[in-house]
């Protein structure tokens, strides 16, 4: 079985304010079926009201992240499947209950994590 992590940026969801509820419906219909399914690992939003940190080896912080990357927002998804095939039927439910496209990534293969 693989990690797969089922993402979106913020700017993908472009969702009339007054349909954001049942958005919320749905997308919480589908992760209670991942966890009824038994594949659920992990789920959730960054908080974009909270800057990042970037934290140094030395444990010396500033505030913000990488200068040279994109911004990290948007929704998460992280589930356990034994297939990419199934990996893209519920990135499929995702992107319909949210109404936006999902990327789909796996994680590469850590015994030990």
């Amino acid at each position: 079985m693989a990690k797969y992590l089922i993402s979106f940026p913020s700017a993908a969801m472009v969702v009339p304010a007054e349909e954001m509820e049942a958005v919320g419906r749905a997308a919480h219909a589908v992760i209670d079926e991942a966890k009824a399914a038994g594949v659920y690992l992990f789920a959730g939003g960054i908080d974009e009201a909270v800057p990042p940190l970037l934290v140094s080896a030395d444990g010396a912080f500033a505030e913000g992240g990488y200068p040279w990357a994109p911004p990290l927002n948007g929704g998460f998804t992280v589930l356990e499947l034994p297939s990419r095939e199934q990996a893209l039927v519920w990135a499929a439910r995702i992107a319909k209950a949210c109404r936006c496209e999902q990327e789909l990534r796996v994680f590469g293969d850590d015994p030990r994590s």
